[in-house]
């Protein structure tokens, strides 16, 4: 079994899995959901990681909103095509179908609308590829349960006061978003604590329960005709 291990990180997250060679784990599971070739939007893109992978793996033309002077000079130095953005406000600019994936990793959390983001994502996207912490997690729950406070861990390592996160979720409540907006899930991951991707055929409260992370990869209700369909929970890794 592929040893992977969790190394300090930058703008998104304290620790990430990481494989053997270097790559994160959640960032694997969203590229592989991503078409060869697609014109993609990474929205809250850090220090331009995914954003370089999606370009060296799947050859894609990639562009990013980041919030943080700090990463979008870290994109620029790595010649990506990145612009300082407010997802909560930007991204009512741009027109519909304008790319064919729009990305929200490790973000949507962050955001002060989510169900607002979520449905300009889907207006400006073909697709929509959404990652975020579980806070269903049992060690959440327990921590919470014994501890009585805010919990830490290794997806979420900041105290209540200092967090970037405004709007924590399960992956049971994003479930019931995507219901509310009009969001089909033509795709969805949920990863456990090292990484690794939970049964596919596995019941959603068990997705909840033992899931660090989830990855959906998101349409618009009703395009190709695909109304009523149900989700594909199949793993990327």
């Amino acid at each position: 079994m592929t040893m992977l291990t969790r190394l300090k990180q930058d703008l998104t997250m304290a620790e990430a899995v990481r494989t053997p060679g270097g790559a994160r784990v959640d960032l694997l599971a969203v590229a592989d959901m991503v078409a060869p070739g697609a014109k993609v939007l990474d929205v809250g893109c850090g220090d331009g990681e995914l954003l370089r992978l999606l370009a060296e793996t799947r050859g894609v033309d990639g562009r990013g909103i980041e919030l943080s002077r700090e990463g979008v000079n870290q994109c620029v130095a790595k010649g990506l095509a990145v612009i300082q953005g407010d997802a909560d406000t930007d991204l009512a600019d741009y027109p519909d179908d304008a790319f064919d994936y729009v990305v929200l990793s490790q973000t949507l959390q962050a955001t002060r609308q989510p169900r607002i983001v979520l449905e300009h994502m889907l207006r400006i996207g073909r697709h929509g590829i959404v990652s975020f912490p579980n806070f269903g997690h049992w060690r959440i729950r327990l921590q919470i349960l014994l501890g009585g406070r805010m919990p830490r861990t290794d997806n979420l390592p900041y105290a209540w006061w200092d967090s970037p996160n405004i709007h924590f979720c399960t992956i049971k409540d994003f479930r019931q978003l995507c219901h509310v907006v009009g969001a089909r899930m033509e795709k969805a991951v949920a990863l456990d604590a090292w990484g690794r991707a939970l049964r596919f055929n596995a019941p959603w409260w068990t997705w909840n329960l033992l899931g660090e992370q989830g990855v959906f990869l998101l349409s618009r209700r009703g395009m190709n005709g695909t109304q009523g369909a149900a989700p594909s929970r199949g793993a990327a890794r």
